[in-house]
């Protein structure tokens, strides 16, 4: 398998976060809709996805390029604190100093630059996030910035929706109650890394380009219809994820939602994630639009394996099925990308 990053510059608010499952579930309909994107139905592709994925995405993480090297900015590991950072002696200094680290949402990683421990890379808040934003942004995007009067990197906010009755014509109770969406920004110039690990059998870098930039003009996720979700793509390279972590590795850092192997991991450390799934495009439109919910591993999971030979591929987990009664072929990516490292713990 193939791992790719590729760059994508949102030009709209979102309704949907950019996660590794639904941008596969979003990637599954443009290839059944258009048989020619890869050559083969969305049938024949899943056929043999449960052993041998075609695709494998991760979520969008934030990156900067600072001088000359990029900077991405990933979720902070589910870890003790203690495997993360050097913690006082000292009670109340220590004390002091978790509701500090608590706050620290974020870790950046140099790209091509290999750290042998958490405890050597940099963790940021979302106000120091946006600070090293500001850094590299052009004075036209700060003056935005500073117009919004937004204090996190990535801005959230309400819009306010309604339905109109058409025998009264204005809104009202029920389901003509007007109501509220939130919706999240990223601020000007903004760039995210997407890597995307693909069978290059089934899928090449210009098919899986195509099937993305039509996404982007669509919209992805909730909203799109009225405006949510549009991005453009920048350029593309082939990565080794293994350079950004470490050489003598212990344990796997996720990058998109998964649901590990069963009995293949000895430690887990993750944050759980319930995807309350619902089928897009013409399915949303069906008597049960409503997928079954599914536990998953949320992004930044650290997963120790009981074998080292799990670091030969480029993924872990499993795919998902029996997920619809409206569809019962429908999959959805139980896979994730991930990054060597080394724990303590």
């Amino acid at each position: 398998m193939k791992v790719f990053e590729i760059t994508i510059k949102p030009v709209s608010g979102f309704g949907t976060p950019l996660k590794g499952d639904t941008i596969f579930g979003h990637f599954c309909w443009q290839i059944a809709y258009d048989k020619t994107l890869l050559g083969q139905s969305i049938e024949n592709m899943l056929c043999e996805y449960s052993t041998r994925p075609f695709a494998i995405f991760s979520s969008a993480y934030p990156k900067f390029c600072v001088g000359t090297k990029y900077h991405y900015i990933f979720k902070t590991p589910n870890l003790p604190l203690e495997d993360m950072y050097q913690m006082p002696d000292k009670k109340r200094e220590k004390i002091k100093k978790i509701k500090e680290y608590k706050a620290n949402k974020w870790m950046i990683i140099q790209a091509n630059e290999r750290f042998s421990s958490f405890k050597k890379l940099k963790f940021v808040n979302d106000k120091e996030l946006l600070e090293k934003a500001k850094s590299v942004l052009s004075n036209e995007a700060k003056k935005q910035i500073r117009k919004s009067g937004s204090k996190d990197f990535i801005a959230s906010f309400f819009l306010s929706h309604n339905t109109i009755n058409r025998l009264t014509g204005t809104t009202g109770g029920g389901d003509f109650t007007p109501f509220q969406v939130e919706q999240k920004d990223y601020f000007p110039e903004s760039e995210l890394a997407l890597f995307v690990g693909i069978d290059d059998n089934y899928v090449t870098i210009e098919q899986l380009r195509l099937g993305l930039e039509r996404i982007g003009e669509m919209g992805f996720g909730k909203d799109a219809s009225t405006g949510h979700g549009r991005f453009e793509l920048g350029e593309d390279a082939e990565v080794d994820l293994s350079t950004m972590g470490c050489d003598t590795p212990n344990a796997c850092y996720t990058l998109a939602p998964s649901v590990p192997e069963k009995d293949a991991f000895v430690k887990a450390f993750f944050s759980p994630f319930t995807r309350y799934g619902k089928h897009g495009d013409a399915l949303a439109k069906s008597r049960n639009p409503f997928k079954n919910p599914v536990i998953m591993a949320d992004e930044g999971a650290i997963l120790k394996p009981k074998k080292m030979d799990i670091f030969r591929k480029a993924y872990i987990g499993t795919a998902v099925s029996n997920l619809s009664k409206t569809e019962p072929k429908t999959v959805s990516q139980g896979y994730s990308l991930y990054i060597p490292v080394k724990v303590e713990t």
